[in-house]
């Protein structure tokens, strides 16, 4: 017996209508431009509220109404948007988590910062690793914490001791 309720691990059937395509995970929609007389086309991925890209679309012969959605036009938009995505996701990345290398006591120290974007208690990590990799000191400090050489070498010089004043080490 075959049943007629679609499974929810199957993927959604693809729309193929002149405003609206829903394909590769991807939804594109012509809608009105709220800024002028024209339109606009929105790329939406799967799963999330808010566009990944929102760019102008060309007007039909008549003037009046927008160009109807095709294959072409949706697959440049898919390639586009998820470089939008990409290039986006890159720029959190370094934003998040930096890296310094100096010069401490006893050789090379490479020194991480990473933010915890956690909206109840942001923070953030400062970790100094040996030549070798290992793990010599690990601190939370707050997530506006200047990461620069300067606050850098003087971690290194207070003994990897929490900046702030706090005689706490490390969080391990």
């Amino acid at each position: 017996m075959t049943s007629n309720v679609a499974n929810e691990a199957d993927p959604p059937t693809a729309v193929n209508e002149p405003r609206l395509w829903i394909n590769k995970g991807w939804q594109a929609r012509v809608v009105k431009n709220e800024d002028d007389d024209g339109w606009a086309v929105e790329m939406i991925k799967d799963g999330e509220s808010e566009p990944a890209l929102v760019g102008p679309w060309t007007m039909g012969r008549d003037k009046k109404n927008p160009k109807p959605l095709d294959a072409a036009a949706f697959n440049t938009l898919v390639k586009t948007a998820a470089e939008v995505r990409r290039r986006h996701e890159q720029q959190l990345q370094a934003t998040y988590h930096k890296t310094l290398t100096v010069n401490g006591p006893a050789g090379r120290v490479r020194v991480t910062f990473d933010i915890v974007a956690d909206e109840d208690d942001p923070h953030a990590l400062l970790t100094a690793y040996d030549g070798n990799g290992e793990a010599l000191a690990r601190v939370r400090v707050d997530a506006g914490f200047r990461f620069s050489a300067t606050t850098v070498n003087a971690w290194i010089s207070d003994d990897y001791r929490r900046p702030g004043g706090s005689s706490a080490r490390d969080c391990w």
